[in-house]
């Protein structure tokens, strides 16, 4: 085997696709003394840029509500661009779904942390996550939903 032929994993690019930080009841809320409850939203997607060229965008959604009231919302969609060659295709997609996001989340982190500050309130902290559990309970789903798919209808 050729170092040509060797499986390879490159990060191209980091970068902020997306970005929102709203705090619709403003300044009243900075009023309110009940504790917010928080809500917190994560989702990751992958799409194909070219040849061994990948974009994974994993998108972080807070949402801190005091009663009926909107405290704030923050939304970050972190992106990255990674140049993976020579992987196997059963390997491919657990690398996009696992290690790609477990790159991409500090980052994430932080700018949910420093929007929360930015806009007056205390920084929310994200505790770390686990991409690989997250990854199989997807596979798991999405094998569910194709046996559930294959009803035979006579």
């Amino acid at each position: 085997m050729t170092d040509q032929d060797m499986p390879s994993f490159a990060i191209e690019k980091l970068y902020i696709k997306d970005f929102s930080l709203e705090v619709p009841n403003a300044p009243e809320i900075f009023l309110e003394r009940e504790a917010p409850s928080v809500s917190i939203n994560l989702n990751t997607a992958t799409k194909r840029l070219g040849d061994d060229v990948y974009e994974v965008l994993l998108t972080i959604t807070v949402t801190a509500q005091a009663g009926e009231k909107t405290v704030f919302l923050i939304e970050v969609g972190q992106g990255g661009i990674f140049r993976i060659k020579n992987v196997p295709d059963d390997n491919l997609d657990a690398l996009l779904g696992i290690a790609c996001p477990n790159i991409l989340f500090p980052y994430a982190r932080e700018a949910v942390s420093d929007a929360a500050t930015r806009a007056g309130f205390s920084p929310v902290i994200l505790q770390p996550v686990n991409f690989e559990a997250l990854y199989a309970s997807r596979m798991q789903q999405d094998q569910t939903a194709a046996a559930g798919s294959d009803v035979t209808v006579q």
